[in-house]
């Protein structure tokens, strides 16, 4: 079976936690945020989200994300290892991919190339994590992922996208949908469940699904029933490994668990058929892939088959199995560049076939996404394409050189005569039986010397007889002369009459009725039939049956292959009109009797039959123009007659071969005023034709700016989501620095470098005469309340020293402020002018004046008392005394004050039972009344002294006093 083309081998990937790659751009922010919020923290999964960024700014998106999700968020480093349950995002102008779970960053492409970073990160994560690796596109311009997103879907992993109508640029996920490789489109909220749900799912996990072989094959070949029961196509031939693979993925897409089930499921649901078919097809391809075997085709290969070509000859390329037909465009270039440099040009016939026919009406259109420039040179972008709203159209010359068709290789007959076989990665996914027969089915194809392409993983096994390496490691080979025993040769429409030879079929016994059926038929047509062409409505010859060189011969100069200019000169004239009748009206035309002269035999004549092929080939325009040998004119016949009656009407004759002579005359010289016309519209086609060039030139260059301009503002928009994000935290900071300044009862001031305001807060007002619109004045024309004119001198003295200012001043209402001026610090730690600071502590300072009140007037007390006193703290220390104290003890300050009761007037207080008492008096509130002491004074006097002690309260928590007074008693 013809499958479509695939990127190499299929290898499985190890078990282990899923690897989820997600590409946005221009809108992308905020569906991020809807779909990490889904996520939960132990998803057991890893999410990689690739942005497109600007090279120049540094992203914060690592920041913004974690604020959505519970899961770590950190930026890629190169050689970082891929965990689970974290969120990594790209660092800008990098290039990331991943190996083995690890980040490997590399430099971005050099400008003028351009910079894919999705594509890019996507198709590393299908080499490395194959079937389990899932892509996801969100909002974005441009179609950067869609070829990212068909390397995953090739190796079979899973592939969402945004729906279109949620996403705020919808450029991205509609590319990507286009390209037919999304498995589900939903809204960004609502993949987190999905994704859950498919990577638990048995399919994700191999290890564990219980695999009962008989059953599981015996449900297979029921879908595979079912399949070519709608589409015709037997997978019989697929490998059968790959078959269940894609089974299974279908069935964890809709969450179905038992084979059986997911039969009943394809039988109910016909939707299901189609795209389980479009999932066995699945391949990716693109413009120059296997660069190097290209590069080496066009340098060694090619011209040796260019230069084996007659002049007059065609160049015959077949592609099968060319998905949407990168490989066969670039082929055509390639082989165009040959031609260039050979300075030999012949006509170039590529046919190219695939089993899918959207695949093929997708490669007709020849439209490709502006992705494809990451692998197509500038100067091959500038000769071969055309830019057009965001993509590639390949130009008509390209185009014309290229003929795409639906074709099965097992089914449906071979081209044949050709130059140069191309079949990369398609035979891998046949078994080995298929490939016995398909590889000398090439050999059959092909020229003597023609040349074979393969895909790198892909060999000619055992037909090594039938070819010879040109490069064996590029799988390029060499067509050996002689014929393949016992080829299988299918039989059907597309049977190319062009054969040198006909093939050495199996054994007639061995062969069914319908393909005997089948190769009687093509004998007779080749035998029997009478010569023809194909052509399109320009006139243009696609198919040649039978011997037609009789009729068409090869033109002169450059290469044609349009109908007239290849007829004979005597049929051309004839021929001309009734193409056009038949093409304007598209009905049958007949020419009959048209006289052919055929040198030394006489005259021949032919009827030539044009008949429209509208109902085999709607919508393509095609005829086939029938050359048919007629019977001998009337006028030969006629010859024949009498003597005596031909007499009698050779006057008439006469007359009548000059009018008819005459005619042919008047209508040559129509004829040649009709190819001079045509000359001069030629010309004027050129001159315009010159002009468009010059157009389209300007169109590029202008597509280029534009080009240029949509990156810059994808970048652009991403740096405006993440300055909007912090506008939005600074807000919410800003709020919040209002409501605390506004709450506060500080006064808050901030000068700038000049000590101009640049902000206050409302406290502030009651201290300075402040409007709003006395910011930006200097501090020192606004008017205060404060008794205090040094305000703007302490504040250049901050700025200059970078030393605290601090001071109490007093407004004119009688209020006290602790005044505070601060240097004014930014986080890079770079001085910015003064901040200003007034905190009312009027109370305190009335207390603290009253304190001072109350201690002067105690102080006063004491020293104007006659006995004496003393004042002591909790561990007895002296703290005060009365200067009768002093008086009668004759002793100073210094010798008691701070030091304990006991060490002051020579141990005279030392008592054990005094201590007690002392001690008692703060703990227990105990007081001593009339305590005597015996004192011996310095001059020999001996007194008795009665003591009298209690306890001082202090306000607030300070600790408790305790008042001595000393009574002298007379001896």
């Amino acid at each position: 079976m013809a499958m479509k083309k695939k990127a190499g081998k299929p290898r499985v990937a190890g078990t282990g936690f899923p690897v989820i790659g997600i590409g946005a751009s221009a809108g992308g922010l905020e569906a991020l945020e809807l779909f990490l919020s889904k996520i939960p923290s132990d998803s057991g999964s890893a999410f990689i989200v690739i942005q497109h960024l600007s090279p120049d700014h540094e992203t914060s998106m690592d920041s913004i994300l974690h604020k959505h999700t519970d899961m770590e968020v950190a930026k890629i480093e190169d050689g970082m290892a891929v965990q689970k349950n974290h969120v990594y995002v790209n660092p800008p102008n990098k290039q990331i991919a991943i190996f083995n779970r690890t980040f490997q960053l590399f430099e971005q492409d050099a400008p003028g190339r351009m910079n894919l970073p999705i594509d890019y990160f996507f198709q590393s994560l299908a080499q490395d994590q194959c079937e389990r690796a899932i892509g996801i596109i969100l909002s974005g311009t441009g179609t950067d992922g869609s070829q990212g997103i068909k390397a995953i879907k090739a190796q079979g992993g899973m592939t969402i996208a945004q729906d279109k109508k949620q996403a705020k640029y919808d450029g991205m996920p509609g590319s990507a949908i286009e390209t037919g490789y999304i498995d589900i489109v939903l809204k960004a909220e609502q993949m987190a469940e999905e994704i859950i749900r498919y990577v638990t799912h048995p399919y994700y996990h191999p290890d564990r699904k219980p695999v009962n072989e008989s059953e599981l094959k015996k449900h297979v070949q029921k879908i595979l029933f079912l399949i070519m029961k709608k589409t015709g196509h037997d997978f019989k031939n697929y490998k059968q490994n790959t078959v269940r693979r894609r089974i299974e993925k279908r069935m964890a897409l809709h969450h179905i668990e038992k084979i059986e089930d997911y039969v009943r499921f394809i039988q109910r649901e016909s939707f299901e058929v189609d795209a389980l078919f479009k999932e066995m097809l699945i391949g990716v391809t693109g413009f120059f892939r296997e660069q190097e075997m290209f590069e080496f085709l066009g340098e060694k290969v090619l011209p040796d088959l260019l230069n084996q070509l007659p002049p007059d000859s065609s160049f015959r390329v077949w592609v099968p199995g060319c998905a949407t037909g990168e490989e066969a465009f670039s082929l055509a270039m390639i082989i165009l560049e040959a031609m260039d440099a050979l300075q030999k040009h012949v006509a170039i016939q590529i046919f190219a076939s695939d089993i899918d026919p959207d695949a093929i009406e997708f490669a007709r259109r020849a439209m490709y996404p502006e992705s494809i420039a990451a692998g197509v040179s500038p100067q091959r972008l500038k000769r071969f394409f055309l830019e057009s709203n965001g993509s590639y159209l390949v130009k008509k010359q390209i185009r014309d050189m290229v003929i795409f068709a639906v074709q099965n290789v097992i089914k449906d007959p071979p081209f044949s005569k050709l130059d140069l076989v191309s079949c990369c990665n398609l035979l891998i996914y046949l078994d080995a039986q298929v490939q016995g027969r398909v590889i000398p089915l090439f050999h059959y194809t092909l020229k003597e010397n023609g040349v074979l392409v393969l895909g790198p993983s892909e060999s000619i096994g055992a037909h090594a007889d039938l070819f010879s390496p040109i490069n064996a490691k590029m799988k390029i080979y060499r067509r050996k002369k002689g014929r393949a025993e016992n080829i299988f040769l299918p039989q059907g429409k597309y049977t190319d009459s062009w054969n040198e030879q006909a093939p050495v079929l199996a054994p007639l016994s061995d062969l069914h009725d319908s393909e005997v059926r089948k190769l009687v038929e093509k004998l007779v047509v080749e035998d029997y039939a009478p010569p023809s062409v194909l052509i399109n409505d320009m006139y243009q010859i696609l198919y040649f049956i039978g011997r037609t060189d009789r009729y068409i011969t090869a033109p002169s100069g450059e290469p044609s292959f349009n109908l007239l200019r290849m007829m004979r000169e005597d049929v051309r004239h004839k021929l001309t009109p009734a193409l056009h009748r038949a093409v304007s009206q598209k009905s049958e035309v007949r020419v009959e009797n048209v006289r052919i002269s055929s040198g030394g035999e006489g005259a021949r004549y032919l009827n030539i039959i044009i008949t429209p092929l509208d109902e085999t080939f709607p919508q393509q325009n095609l005829f086939l123009v029938v050359f048919e040998s007629a019977p001998l004119s009337p006028k030969k016949s006629a010859a024949g007659k009498k003597t005596t009656r031909r007499r009698k009407t050779d006057p008439e004759q006469a007359i009548l071969e000059q009018d008819l002579q005459s005619t042919r005359e008047q209508l040559q010289s129509a004829i040649e005023q009709f190819e001079v016309a045509h000359e001069e519209f030629k010309s004027t086609n050129e001159e315009l034709q010159s002009m468009n060039e010059e157009l389209q030139s300007t169109i590029e260059e202008l597509e280029t700016s534009k080009e240029e301009l949509q990156s810059t503002n994808e970048e652009l928009f991403t740096v405006n989501s993440e300055l909007q994000n912090k506008v939005e935290e600074l807000s919410v900071v800003n709020n919040d620095i209002n409501n605390l300044l506004a709450s506060t009862e500080i006064g808050i001031m901030f000068l700038d470098g000049r000590l101009c305001i640049k902000r206050y807060n409302p406290e502030m007002t009651k201290i300075f005469n402040l409007i709003q619109s006395d910011i930006g004045r200097p501090i020192s024309d606004i008017t205060s309340n404060i008794i205090y004119d040094g305000l703007p001198g302490d504040a250049k003295a901050v700025l200059d020293t970078l030393a605290r200012k601090n001071a109490e001043v007093q407004d004119r209402s009688g209020r006290w402020y602790a005044m505070s001026i601060l240097p004014y610090r930014t986080l890079d730690n770079i001085i910015d002018g003064v901040v200003i600071t007034f905190v009312d502590n009027t109370r305190m300072k009335t207390f603290e004046i009253d304190s001072e009140n109350a201690r002067a007037l105690a102080e006063s007390i004491v020293e104007t008392m006659t006995q004496p006193l003393l004042i002591l703290d909790s561990d007895l220390m002296v703290i005060k005394a009365s200067r009768s104290y002093y008086e009668m003890f004759k002793i100073l300050p210094d010798d008691i004050i701070g030091r304990r009761l006991y060490d002051a007037n020579s141990q005279a207080w030392d008592l054990p039972g005094l201590r007690k008492l002392l001690e008692e008096i703060i703990p227990h509130d105990k007081k001593i009344r009339q305590y005597p002491v015996t004192y011996n004074f310095v001059a020999g006097e001996r007194a008795t002294l009665m003591l009298n002690a209690c306890r001082i309260e202090q306000e607030g928590n300070r600790q408790a006093l305790i008042l001595l007074t000393i009574e002298v008693l007379p001896e």
